[in-house]
């Protein structure tokens, strides 16, 4: 109790993002350590300690996880699942309803739009049939449309719903039995507290879970600049496979698969087509939970070196690996400055592991 309360009160703390609470824990051993640095870190960047999340209401987080059926898995946790672990932002806590023993499965992410035609939602939810037939894992974020399909079609096999709110709100509302039924048979998982609401800001952030879960994401219908979208771009991002299902070019729903085949994406007209592209991925190639905090070992900056890395940061975002070759400063100097930036809040980090001035 004392540890996990501990760890959500450096990862609930204002400015504390995953690569920001990775960093930490890696350079000062435990969460304790990691808070009590924090007002040096701060004033070292030129600004002031973040404002720690409270003792007390990290406790009662803990209470109302428990009361809605919920349980913790922490990065570090052997059951924490590789591939997640393997990307930039992975959660450092997700909070569980459910059977873990999903995650151990190969998974595959369906999803697509909310006002998806009746044609897609009855092909996504043959393919999370018979996806789930053959033995994967179907991780959708539940919402209307292609999501519910993927979901139900999966439900007798094994699915995972990943939701944008606490793990006690369901949302929308026409979805609080298969909700239930999928933290029944399956497993659902949540990045916020309970009681979080689902709100616009929090979507991008499970769809980073979606498609970090996956061996590869298939988008069944999806118009230009959806959230399906951003999904299959993280997908890649992380080096994952991105499937999508043709359509008319006459229907708008079917735009952003269309695009997504034509830059390159694996077309998919049968659930064999996703399993060609997913088996021959070992999961085992993935690093062990130990290797999660690894990375070089920290080293304090100096004077100087904060003054010259700062010197090259500005509003538009850069690359680090950028920094260090044009500061001439080795990668745990750049690193130790930026993470100084950060607390103070002046630094903000972008996808790609970019980094800009605020």
């Amino acid at each position: 109790m004392a540890d996990t309360a501990s760890r959500l009160r450096l990862l609930r703390t204002a400015g504390i993002g995953p690569v920001t609470y990775r960093q930490l824990i890696a350079r000062f051993g435990d969460a304790d350590a990691a808070i009590a640095a924090l007002p040096t870190l701060a004033a070292r960047g030129g600004g002031r300690a973040p404002q720690i999340a409270d003792r007390r209401a990290v406790e009662r987080e803990i209470a109302a996880t428990a009361r809605a059926g919920g349980r913790y898995l922490f990065l570090d946790d052997p059951d924490y699942p590789p591939l997640l672990a393997d990307t930039e932002t992975a959660p450092p806590a997700l909070i569980l309803r459910g059977a873990a023993a999903h995650l151990a499965r190969p998974c595959v992410a369906i999803v697509g739009a909310r006002n998806a035609s009746a044609a897609a939602c009855r092909f996504a939810r043959q393919l999370g049939q018979e996806l789930a037939d053959a033995g994967t894992t179907i991780v959708s974020g539940l919402a209307r449309g292609i999501d519910t399909a993927a979901h139900v079609g999966a439900i007798g096999g094994s699915t995972i719903g990943v939701i944008a709110s606490g793990i006690d709100i369901v949302f929308p509302p026409e979805n609080a039995a298969l909700q239930e039924d999928i933290a029944t048979r399956g497993l659902l998982i949540a990045e916020q507290p309970p009681g979080t609401e689902p709100r616009a800001r929090n979507f991008p952030s499970r769809n980073r879970i979606i498609a970090g879960l996956a061996i590869g994401t298939v988008v069944v219908e999806a118009v230009p600049r959806s959230g399906s979208l951003i999904t299959a771009r993280l997908a890649a991002e992380a080096g994952r496979e991105v499937m999508a299902v043709p359509g008319s070019p006459l229907d708008p729903r079917a735009q952003g698969c269309n695009l997504l085949i034509r830059d390159g994406a694996t077309l998919v007209q049968t659930a064999a087509d996703i399993l060609e592209q997913v088996r021959p991925f070992d999961p085992r190639s993935v690093r062990a939970p130990a290797d999660r905090f690894a990375g070089p070992p920290p080293q304090d900056a100096d004077d100087s070196d904060r003054r010259i890395i700062a010197g090259l940061l500005g509003p538009a975002p850069v690359g680090i690996d950028e920094l260090v070759r044009q500061s001439h400063r080795p990668p745990a100097i750049v690193q130790t400055v930026l993470l100084e930036l950060e607390l103070a809040g002046r630094l903000e980090r972008h996808a790609g592991g970019r980094v800009a001035l605020v």
